[in-house]
């Protein structure tokens, strides 16, 4: 069945056409300067690389980051980290081009040698030396950045073999490619090979986003190459039809987003081993270095986000600190160099204090991680060990050796962590082995809450996990740097800038992001308020001497401040409403201010400033502490306080209910909910969201099911069971490779079409046979749910459909369907959180006999791996 929104829809269904599109239209760019330097013998001039780069940022960079947002939004772990990945390299290979282009030296036209005088042509000449310097570190710069994009390429290639054959040699070319372009920065024949593997990226990538193109409008494959693995490996062990984990099912906290960690390790492997290869000299100029880091970094970020929205605050939190650690070091790095030369940067480096906080963030991961598995205890004890290397008080004889080892043992576990994590998140099992959890998840919860005065109780919120940790994060780095004394040289307050605004504004801005979904009552105020208080910060006071701030500028700064002493004001009324560390942070906050305002009239107490920025980091370390420990446990280990003002709004729990309640974890609630499904309509849980059901014996409750939902009468209701054996009683008319394909997809987040008959009447579906299905056929459901099979085989056949008003969104929670359907239906069978937030896959089977089957919708199951397990039972039974 065609998708009738047509082809544009086929680029939201099918990301992979984006992707692909994006990186052969990248090589192709390159191949044509290749192509052309060669036929000429004369290399790219400045005003094409400086085009070439635009053209690589805007389509390899933007395009493809959107075919990888895509990706993760389809749940596609190896879409997603491939295409954001390469999305990053174009964009930084792009910003390389420009960087090229502004820096080559421009020749002369000998009617303007004629014209220049002995000294004009001594400097023109000078500066044509200086440039092509600039332009040999512009290179090896490159070389350090495409190097991890080998290898991680490398990676891509071997894994997507895994998945289909189109994208292997697609990843595999710009692997081959990646390397050629490297030693043709530096040798110029490497680029003609370069610019023949570019060809072959262009054409692969053609064919497979015409493959996926086709795919998306016919909603089958006509084209080879995806669909089949290169080879088999992913699918050993998964082969048992009565394995309840079979190909497909996952058993996530949220399956709406694909699992950002490859991404994320990813990242960790490209940022130090650019610093690595500057650490031990391999190129003096930091400048293009950075603009790569910074690049991979917000990709980084984004690992943040996906992470965040599948409620892991765990690595929400650490790829956001290892993201504001990576930008805020580079952009160190580049004032370092500017301002006293990377040589002497070794000797007589500035002793940022907000190293330390980095430091402590780091320990306090090492903890977490002991709840994890031994590869994220080890990634985050080498990390601690990469803080180490960059404090500065430390004496340490070779600060850069020192720094470089330690950023290539992180870079060296990084492409181990992408690996594992990549490989083990496609497969749905452990193939790369990642290690045992260090300590069990009680003897953990029992250390932290060691300082508990309460019994460990369960967070209210249940909602998406609050984004606190990064919050505190970023707050507390930028304080710790802020710390200086009233002889601090002007070079100090160049350093510290990026070192307060990276953090404290950049960084705090994406937590801003975060915190519209984070659930709180102040939402994004409070971080983006502080975001301003941190960028005017370090404008005002460490950046002033290099904008010569004028005073009437300085009254501008001064009535800004008394703004911000307003504004925090009110926050901290908010505060209140709050706990005991966020009003204790606010309240800091409002004397760090007034030392601002006094610091614009030259009367700062400086004893005064460094106190407040202190206590204020400590009140952050500890609030990064309790928010990450409770969010991770979902339990409050570390308090935080109570309220000091009261929510009057907030109304004595209800104790009256519009409709019956029954507990899923009692036999009692299961007879209950039985008992009104005889005649009337509960809501009840399955293994994908919450779900309205009556009795397949009972037409008028089906019919009241319509008038509840307010739902079209020409869309079907499916019915659900407990069981494939149960189906198999009713012995329908069903073809062999029908039957195993339900034995592996059942039970599990599938509903399945299949033919209509009278074998329904047998499986007890009495006179509300013309209210179920269409007249041909019917949706059956068998939910991977004990609560659901139970009352299933005490009610028979159920008819369900999604506990929502239709044209909204579904219900996750048994207290959403008593709040917008209570009043409507006889009662509720209350099971908590869903295990998933979207609903389940329709894949429709009508046609299985003819060896096709088609999804008509994809839900919770990718369709991906809905194809992947048709093709295995298909050729199985060859």
């Amino acid at each position: 069945m065609a998708s009738a929104s047509g082809f544009p829809a086929s680029f939201y269904g099918e990301p992979g056409v984006l992707g692909l599109l994006a990186n052969g239209i990248s090589a192709f760019l390159i191949l044509l300067q290749n192509f052309h330097g060669a036929r000429t013998g004369i290399p790219a001039e400045g005003v094409e690389n400086i085009l070439a780069g635009v053209h690589l940022i805007l389509i390899g960079g933007v395009c493809q980051l959107v075919a990888g947002l895509l990706s993760f939004r389809k749940y596609d772990h190896l879409s997603g980290t491939s295409f954001v990945g390469y999305a990053a390299l174009w964009g930084s290979y792009g910003a390389t081009r420009i960087f090229l282009g502004a820096n080559q030296p421009r020749p002369s036209s000998s009617n303007e040698s004629a014209w220049m005088n002995s000294t004009s042509q001594d400097l023109y000449i000078n500066s044509t030396i200086s440039n092509t310097i600039a332009a040999m570190h512009i290179k090896e710069s490159a070389i350090a950045g495409l190097v991890p994009y080998i290898l991680l390429s490398f990676l891509l290639a071997f894994c997507s073999a895994t998945v289909n054959y189109i994208m292997p040699f697609v990843f595999g070319a710009i692997t081959l490619t990646l390397i050629f372009e490297a030693v043709g920065l530096v040798a110029g024949w490497a680029l003609v090979v370069s610019g023949v593997l570019e060809l072959l990226i262009l054409l692969f990538a053609i064919y497979g986003s015409s493959a996926l193109l086709i795919k998306g409008l016919a909603q089958r494959y006509v084209l080879k190459g995806f669909g089949n693995p290169l080879f088999n490996v992913l699918l050993l062990g998964t082969t048992s039809a009565s394995s309840s984990q079979s190909l497909g099912q996952e058993k996530k906290k949220n399956t709406k987003y694909a699992e950002p960690m490859a991404l994320g390790f990813f990242c960790d492997t490209v940022s130090p081993f650019i610093f690595a290869f500057y650490a031990f000299g391999y190129f003096p100029s930091i400048p293009v270095g950075a603009i790569w880091i910074s690049i991979n970094s917000a990709a980084q970020l984004l690992s943040s986000y996906y992470a965040h929205l599948r409620q892991d605050c765990y690595h929400a939190t650490k790829f956001g600190l290892h993201s504001a650690f990576w930008l805020v070091k580079t952009w160190e790095e580049y004032v370092v160099s500017a301002s006293i030369g990377r040589t002497e940067a070794g000797v007589g480096r500035q002793a940022m204090v907000g190293n330390w906080f980095f430091l402590s963030a780091a320990l306090l991961f090492c903890i977490m991680s002991l709840n994890k598995d031994s590869l994220e205890l080890v990634h985050n004890s080498v990390f601690v060990l990469v803080t180490i290397s960059t404090i500065s008080q430390i004496p340490i004889n070779g600060y850069y050796i020192f720094f470089g080892v330690t950023c290539s043992l992180f870079t060296a576990l990084s492409i181990y962590g992408t690996f594992a994590r990549l490989i083990n998140t496609i497969a749905e099992k452990s193939l790369i082995p990642v290690g045992p959890q260090p300590v069990s998840t009680e003897s953990l919860q029992g250390c932290l809450g060691y300082f508990k005065r309460s019994k460990l109780d369960q967070l209210k919120d249940k909602g998406a996990p609050l984004p606190d940790a990064l919050f505190y994060l970023t707050n507390g780095v930028a304080a710790l740097s802020a710390i200086h004394s009233s002889q601090t040289g002007l070079a100090f307050f160049d350093l510290t800038v990026p070192w307060v605004l990276i953090p404290g504004g950049i960084v705090q801005a994406y937590v801003s992001r975060l915190q519209v979904h984070g659930g709180q009552r102040f939402g994004s105020v409070i971080p983006s308020f502080y975001a301003a208080i941190w960028a005017t910060w370090s404008w005002f006071r460490f950046a002033g001497h290099r904008l010569q701030i004028s005073t009437e500028s300085a009254n501008g700064f001064a009535a800004g401040a008394i703004v911000f002493l307003v504004i925090n004001a009110f926050l901290i009324l908010v505060a209140a409403y709050g706990n005991i560390v966020l009003l204790a942070l606010t309240t800091v906050m409002e004397v760090i201010v007034v030392c601002f305002l006094l610091s614009v009239y030259r009367r700062l107490p400086y004893q005064l400033e460094v106190a407040m920025l202190a206590i204020f980091a400590i009140i952050c370390l500890y609030g990064m502490l309790a928010s990450l420990v409770n969010c991770i446990f979902s339990k409050t280990l570390i308090p935080v306080g109570p309220s000091l003002i009261k929510d009057q709004r907030k109304k004595e729990p209800v104790t009256t209910h519009p409709c019956a309640i029954a507990d899923s974890r009692g036999t009692s609630g299961l007879l209950k909910i039985a008992k009104i499904l005889e005649n009337g309509v509960c809501g009840i849980p399955t293994d994908t969201v919450y779900a309205l059901a009556a009795s397949c014996k009972n037409p008028s409750a089906i019919e009241k099911i319509y008038t509840i939902k307010d739902r079209p009468a020409e869309k079907p209701i499916c019915i659900c069971i407990s069981s494939v054996e149960q189906l198999v009683a009713a012995k329908p008319p069903f073809s062999p490779l029908l039957w195993e394909f339900m034995r592996n997809v059942y039970p599990g987040g599938i509903s399945c079409i299949v033919p209509k008959g009278e074998w329904l009447l047998k499986l007890g579906v009495g006179p509300a046979y013309d209210r179920v299905g269409t007249k041909d056929s019917i949706m059956i459901r068998v939910p991977d749910h004990a609560v659901t099979a139970h009352l299933c085989e005490f009610t028979g056949p159920l008819a369900i459909t999604s506990a929502n008003p239709s044209g909204e969104a579904d219900s996750v929670h048994h207290d959403m369907v008593i709040s917008r359907l209570g009043h409507k239906i006889e009662g509720v069978l209350c099971d908590g959180q869903s295990n998933e937030v979207v609903a389940s896959t329709v894949v429709n089977c009508l046609k299985i006999d003819e060896g096709t089957i088609s999804i008509l919708r994809e839900g919770c199951v990718p369709a991906l791996k809905v194809k992947q397990i048709f093709e295995r039972v298909k050729n199985n039974m060859l």
